[in-house]
């Protein structure tokens, strides 16, 4: 299994319209059958992120397929992305995890 994780960098003031951005992303992976969530970090070291989104991913090629899907149609989508770019600070990180399970002896 894969997490890709998305990092995304806010001022406070626009917080709860990240928020609002964020969900819907969760809610678009979740409506494709994906686990989606939300992190929000209780703690932020210097450097840190604001808010967080992760999906997990048997395959790699469904973070493409995801992306290139997008939040609804086309034209929703360019809108959710053009809104959400407007109060980032910065572009968002993307870490892909690949999880490992501990080999039983």
């Amino acid at each position: 299994m894969y997490l890709a994780r998305f990092s995304y960098d806010i001022l406070p003031a626009n917080r709860h319209r990240a928020l609002e951005f964020i969900s819907r992303e969760v809610e678009a992976a979740q409506r494709n059958g994906l686990n989606a969530r939300l992190l929000v970090p209780l703690t932020r070291g210097q450097g840190s992120a604001a808010l967080e989104f992760e999906i997990e991913l048997t395959k790699l090629d469904q973070l493409d397929q995801f992306r290139h899907r997008g939040v609804d149609s086309n034209e929703e989508t360019g809108s959710w992305m053009h809104g959400f770019s407007e109060i980032l600070t910065s572009p968002p990180v993307v870490e892909i995890l690949r999880v490992e399970t501990p080999v039983k002896k």
